[in-house]
């Protein structure tokens, strides 16, 4: 391992929480970050490598297009501009400023997360319907089909849906009544792999624009994100990031990207440039989809499970078992006496060094969870060493 942390005197970690952001995210590949590493020793026209990344991103979602922003959340916001300036450049050129425009985002309320932040900024304004009774205790229902085509007016720019295994209603069906009223859908799906299946599966149930992140377990840079979908919201999605201080008659639109053609002139920068992803980004996010595209589910799920096997024969009492919201990812659960004790075995895991993180989302049943993602197999023999003296 590279001493440069030691050398910035930064605290190393074990990443046994998965791919968190507030704990730097995932390891990348070799492969990934030597072509990260060639990408920077030379320079390219920005909207032609967005046209390469857009064909791989074509080929892994089945979308007819797609770019590579800097995360999901940017993802998200840019894909909240196109819905709402589409190629109408005087509307990219006002944004945030949405008077005027089709600027609403309905969502379903059970649905609403700290994320959705990225359609305000972009201007949106957000529409709850619906009741989540269901999460709540009272009932069993939460919004219908129904309630979203009731939201949805002529001042509305999406319908907004967070990809997850108990979203309700269904994409299919937020899909029907969205495209009944001429409305486009808008999916974040940042965190929704594994499975694979799940890069393909938003589009074919007819998502407009999906995001997912880039640095999870895709394997690519952290500050990475997807927007893929229909040519005409990305395109405009990519023009609202680009860095557009040329002379108009020097920028020429890649194929990919035909539709900017049809704008009547050349928006300044916009909402997006906050957004943006640097050439070793975008390339190492394309090598790392492809790589994760190509690989056999099975094996890669024989690749973590492998991971927590060497940690569970060290371990009494550890539970193999697998997420039942992430099909293919396996984890690893501790089962402490009590919350209490969850709690003592936790913080005493962080206070090490290096400090190991566990995933803790259980911990108020007395639950820790190793996630393998983002392990280094190299810290496997000392990870096990100090989970058997915290948590046995």
């Amino acid at each position: 391992m590279s001493d440069i942390y030691v050398r910035l005197g930064v605290r190393r970690i074990i990443n046994a929480y998965g791919t968190n952001t507030r704990l730097s995210g995932g390891l990348m590949a070799p492969d990934v970050l030597a072509a990260m590493a060639e990408a920077s020793r030379a320079c390219v026209e920005m909207h032609d490598l967005q046209a390469a990344a857009s064909r791989a991103i074509a080929t892994a979602t089945g979308a007819e297009a797609g770019i590579v922003t800097g995360g999901a959340a940017a993802a998200l916001l840019l894909g909240a501009a196109a819905c709402m300036a589409r190629l109408d450049p005087a509307a990219m050129n006002r944004l945030p400023d949405s008077a005027g425009l089709p600027n609403e985002f309905v969502v379903v309320r059970s649905q609403r997360n700290m994320y959705d932040r990225a359609l305000r900024a972009a201007g949106g304004h957000v529409v709850e319907v619906g009741i989540p009774d269901r999460f709540s205790g009272p009932g069993v229902r939460d919004a219908s089909a129904g309630e979203v085509a009731e939201a949805i007016t002529d001042r509305t720019a999406a319908v907004f849906h967070l990809a997850g295994e108990n979203a309700e209603p269904s994409l299919p069906d937020v899909v029907r009544v969205a495209h009944a009223r001429g409305v486009p859908v808008l999916v974040d799906a940042a965190a929704q792999l594994p499975p694979a299946a799940n890069l393909r599966r938003f589009i074919a149930e007819g998502a407009d624009l999906v995001c997912f992140s880039g640095g999870k377990a895709l394997g690519g840079p952290q500050a990475s994100g997807i927007l893929a979908g229909r040519r005409d919201l990305v395109a405009s999605a990519l023009v609202q990031m680009l860095d557009l201080d040329l002379p108009e008659a020097q920028f020429v639109a890649p194929a990919e990207f035909a539709a900017l053609n049809q704008l009547r002139f050349l928006p300044h920068h916009g909402i997006g440039r906050a957004a943006k992803a640097g050439k070793e980004e975008i390339v190492g996010l394309i090598v790392a989809l492809l790589r994760f595209a190509a690989e056999d589910p099975a094996a890669r799920t024989a690749r973590w499970t492998a991971r927590l096997e060497a940690l569970r024969a060290a371990v009494p009492g550890a539970v193999l078992v697998h997420d039942g919201a992430k099909p293919g990812l396996p984890l690893l659960e501790l089962r402490l006496p009590d919350r209490a004790a969850a709690v003592r075995a936790e913080a005493a895991l962080r206070a090490r060094d290096p400090a190991v993180h566990l995933d803790a989302s259980r911990i108020r049943r007395g639950v820790l969870a190793v996630n393998p993602i983002a392990l280094d197999d190299d810290d496997l023999p000392l990870l096990a060493a100090v989970l058997k003296e915290c948590c046995a």
